[in-house]
């Protein structure tokens, strides 16, 4: 026969692990939905303290490699967004992100905001043409835009980055909105003009990471 209590201490080790391995699963979840909660409160605090010192650049925590660059609204809609610098992943995941290869935001040029087609950018889809939209930039400056027309696009066929002159934003998720894959070569876009009376900015300098580090909080 087995010694009993050898038994028993063996059960109670794993009893022990596997609550210890739950309780690592279940604060790493939490952890997650702790980052989501406070990210959005972070990034709009360094917008607050971008606007106070003029448009200099905050990052919303000291390791971040994004910061805010613009508040997007679509007064219609209800839509009310942080957008940040650069439009990869570490970015989008917690908000929509201005293409650093487009034009600077408010001035000549195309300049383009790209977000998820899921979380930020999926009021897109109920945008609808003349429909008004609003940029304020790092100065505090609002520039208004009317929405011209929205398509779909194959970016396999047609550049996204083509523009005729002037100054033109774009908005771009991916598409479907319902899709279950993701990564395909459709993209949703949303063209829009200032309205008359905003003249284009003069072209912006470096951005503020290659002029120098943006303030850290």
């Amino acid at each position: 026969m087995f010694p009993l209590p050898r038994l028993e201490r063996g059960r109670d080790v794993l009893v022990l692990c596997l609550a210890l391995l739950g309780i690592y699963q279940l604060s790493g979840a939490a952890l997650i939905q702790a980052k989501a909660r406070l990210a959005p409160l972070l990034i709009a605090d360094a917008w607050r303290q971008t606007l106070r010192r003029g448009g200099v650049a905050v990052k919303p925590w000291p390791w971040a490699d994004t910061w805010p660059v613009a508040r997007l609204r679509a007064p219609a809609l209800g839509v009310d967004l942080m957008v940040l610098a650069g439009d990869a992943g570490n970015a989008l995941a917690f908000g929509p992100g201005h293409a650093r290869a487009s034009a600077p935001l408010g001035s000549a040029g195309l300049a383009v905001i790209g977000g998820h087609r899921d979380t930020h950018f999926a009021f897109l889809r109920r945008l609808q043409p003349d429909a008004p939209l609003q940029l304020q930039l790092p100065d505090g400056a609002l520039r208004d835009y009317r929405v011209e027309r929205a398509q779909v696009v194959d970016i396999r066929r047609v550049p996204l980055y083509r523009e005729s002159g002037g100054e033109a934003l774009m908005l771009v998720t991916c598409y479907p909105f319902d899709a279950l894959r993701v990564g395909g070569p459709l993209r949703y876009v949303v063209r829009a003009r200032p309205l008359p009376g905003y003249p284009p900015l003069p072209a912006a300098g470096p951005a503020p990471h290659d002029a120098g580090r943006p303030v850290a909080i």
